[in-house]
């Protein structure tokens, strides 16, 4: 399968199914024996009892996960890190982190926090500022719902003006009962000058591993071959 090393899995807002994205990409490439790792710069609601690196292993199977950092609230890093008293690490930390798994497996999948602008240091650092850090490619996940056609175009708009690679769309939490306004906006979305790489199902994260990890090709069909 002919994809970047480094990839960065950003969404169009928060819960469009960034994670689950992750795992299945993860789930793919593992299938075809490459060695992944996942790599979360900040994951928040640890209180709650989120980890979306944990989650991952779980769906994707036998690949490396680390984070950055870990807060307690379900909000934005910055936040987040001011709630916990927690210094968040530098771009240029995250940085050297996913250079060093990049050393030691073939592919390196970062998740970033919220949508591609959401502040991931101190000093403004965003996924996209990562991105150009690491010249890596870019996945970008979407809902398929009323709304997603101006988020995905402002959000490709952004990453074009900073001359950021894109690999393609993957709508994240398709419906188990599409409505006229699901099917349109895939079609639109399919017809963007970047690859509509697939279409997870909703409640996918629901299905056993097994599952999961075997339908993940099939949800991942534009992926390159």
């Amino acid at each position: 399968m002919n994809l970047p090393g480094i990839i960065l899995v950003t969404g169009t807002d928060t819960g469009v199914g960034k994670t689950i994205t992750t795992a299945a990409l993860a789930a793919v490439l593992h299938g075809t024996g490459r060695s992944v790792a996942v790599y979360k710069p900040c994951q928040s609601g640890a209180a709650d009892g989120d980890s979306d690196a944990a989650e991952i292993v779980r769906l994707a199977g036998a690949v490396t996960a680390e984070t950055g950092v870990v807060l307690q609230q379900p909000l934005a890093p910055v936040a987040a890190a001011a709630l916990d008293g927690t210094p968040l690490p530098t771009l240029a930390a995250h940085a050297q982190k996913v250079h060093e798994l990049a050393a030691s497996h073939d592919h390196v999948l970062v998740e970033g926090a919220g949508g591609l602008l959401v502040e991931l240091d101190s000093d403004g650092g965003t996924l996209a500022d990562l991105g150009s850090l690491l010249a890596a490619a870019f996945v970008l996940v979407a809902r398929p719902a009323l709304g997603t056609l101006n988020h995905t175009a402002l959000t490709l708009e952004a990453l074009d003006a900073r001359d950021l690679q894109v690999l393609g769309v993957v709508l994240g939490s398709w419906p188990l009962f599409p409505d006229v306004v699901h099917h349109s906006n895939r079609h639109v979305l399919g017809s963007l000058g970047v690859p509509l790489l697939g279409t997870l199902p909703e409640q996918a994260a629901d299905l056993s591993p097994a599952d999961f990890r075997a339908g993940a090709t099939a949800w991942l069909n534009g992926l390159p071959a």
